[in-house]
């Protein structure tokens, strides 16, 4: 296999089934299945392959690809990917063929549209975690709205338009301020010495640390905002509970296990190195907030009788702990806020499928209308047991590890210098287990109350074969976490490395300037 095209292999394959899909008719439904699901396990195939060969050792962008498409702009096709977006790329090929066989049954209107929404939107997440042209993100960004939006306002439930009007708003404002900060930061590039519009994310590392603070500053805010947007941080979570309540279990798997990584990537690969100085001068107000939202998304999740809306607010706890630990920046708090981003996608994204799977049982999500399950379902209620757990934060389980090493580095952390947002942030894995398990307990043990919960059918083949590869990955990475921290520990190292170092030049060479409120520039 040609090395040198690898990521667009792995970006054309789900590309090609979706226009091979626009060409059958409508009528072919299990030809439209089949076709979905060959494409998008064919996309993950050739993504494990690049997770085998990637070499962790190696911090650099691995497999790029580089051809010109505006010269005169300095625009170009250029993608490549390093420890940190490969995890992203093989979860995004991971959960798109399970959210396909999850849907195989409940998802029959309008079928075709569906599949290739799936699909679409499959290609342009993978563009964002791979992309190394910034306006070629926003391309990918801005693409992946449009199946996201249709997917919510075609296939989900009551309120459908609501929930993907307000998802689209949410998001494309918070597009427009980072369009505007792209835009700024190329222009910037072309204003130096020697320099030229570039739209290269590689060009504008080596220029953005120059920028002036009060610029600087400007342009961070631009970008964290429509990030933090994405994540979602409080108070700008407020999309999120709509969306994924309204959304079919496909949205929702594809939308928390993926869609919010995105706006944790960003931070990570475009706030910290383009604007370090801004990053120290915000990191303390950002993690108040990762801290505020975990313990605001948890308090939340007690108290709702919605099975599905309890896991939307648990998304709003889970992703503050990898805000927390991207924004201690040390190595501890980075490397868990990563392999936190993965956990939450399989965790979460597992709760989602099994919300869906009774939904399709009772057509009902209130957890007062449950009770006894484990009787009549004892499996269901085993596959549910682990992944609750795991999203408790159990030892042996995935999220036990990305929670240590996130409250582990905001605990060592001296740029926070402050232990108190560790030992708050705790308290979430302790409100977690109050609403996982109380709502579990109401679930799955005392009466059968409800007459029509006593002969609900158990799991059948295909949920079997839906919920084992995810918990696979949850005792995998819950035992041996090494297999995926190795691959990114020295693509974190780097980017600490270079933060710190941008800092202590600050420190060193401009430090009366920067207290200088009148002339606050870095050279």
């Amino acid at each position: 296999m040609n090395e040198h095209l690898l990521l667009s292999t792995v970006l054309l394959i789900p590309l090609a089934g979706a226009i091979a899909i626009a060409f059958i008719g409508s009528e072919s439904k299990n030809l439209i299945k089949m076709l979905g699901m060959g494409f998008s396990l064919a996309a993950f195939v050739v993504s494990v392959y690049i997770f085998v060969v990637f070499d962790g050792s190696n911090p650099n962008m691995q497999f790029v690809e580089f051809k010109e498409w505006i010269p005169s702009l300095h625009v170009s096709y250029h993608l490549g990917i390093d420890g940190m977006s490969l995890l992203l790329v093989v979860l995004t090929t991971f959960l798109t063929p399970i959210s396909l066989l999850a849907s195989w049954e409940s998802v029959q209107n309008k079928l075709k549209g569906f599949i290739i929404s799936m699909l679409v939107l499959e290609v342009g997440t993978l563009g964002v975690f791979m992309a190394l042209d910034m306006f070629l993100f926003y391309v990918f960004w801005e693409a992946m709205l449009i199946p996201m939006y249709f997917i919510i306002g075609i296939w989900g439930g009551q309120d459908r338009i609501y929930a993907a009007v307000k998802f689209f708003l949410y998001t494309m404002f918070g597009s427009l301020l980072m369009l505007v900060a792209i835009l700024w930061l190329s222009y910037y590039a072309s204003e130096q010495p020697g320099g030229y519009f570039t739209t290269n994310l590689m060009e504008l590392y080596k220029v953005a640390p120059s920028i002036p603070m009060d610029i600087q500053t400007w342009m961070f805010l631009a970008f964290a905002l429509s990030f933090c947007i994405k994540v979602p941080l409080f108070p700008l979570h407020t999309w999120l509970p709509d969306a994924h309540v309204q959304a079919p279990t496909a949205g929702s798997v594809i939308l928390a296990g993926v869609l919010l990584k995105m706006g944790t990537y960003g931070l990570v690969r475009f706030c910290l190195p383009l604007f370090p100085y801004a990053t120290f001068e915000f990191m303390p107000y950002l993690a108040g907030l990762a801290v505020v939202g975990i313990i605001y998304g948890a308090l939340v999740s007690i108290v709702q009788p919605d099975m599905k809306k309890l896991v939307a607010y648990s998304s709003v706890s889970h992703l503050g702990f990898v805000v927390l630990g991207i924004f201690a920046l040390n190595q501890e708090g980075m490397q868990g806020g990563i392999i936190q981003m993965i956990n939450h996608g399989l965790s979460t994204g597992a709760l989602f499928l099994l919300v869906g799977m009774i939904y399709d049982r009772r057509h009902t999500r209130m957890i007062k209308d449950f009770g006894g399950l484990a009787k009549s379902m004892p499996v269901y209620a085993a596959f549910f047991m682990i992944v609750m757990l795991s999203s408790v934060g159990l030892p042996g389980l995935n999220g036990f590890v990305g929670e240590f090493l996130i409250l582990l580095g905001a605990f060592k952390s001296q740029l926070l210098a402050n232990r108190w947002f560790a030992i708050l942030g705790a308290s979430g894995v302790v409100l977690a287990a109050v609403y996982l398990l109380w709502s579990y307990q109401r679930m799955f043990f005392g009466k059968l109350e409800n007459p029509e919960n006593r002969n609900l059918k158990d799991m059948n083949l295909r949920e079997w074969v839906v919920l084992v590869p995810v918990i696979l990955f949850i005792v995998w990475i819950g035992i041996y976490p090494s297999t995926f921290l190795s691959k990114s520990e020295a693509s974190t190292k780097q980017l600490i490395q270079q933060i710190h170092d941008a800092r202590r030049g600050a420190q060193v060479g401009t430090a009366e300037r920067i207290a200088v409120p009148e002339s606050r520039t870095i050279e």
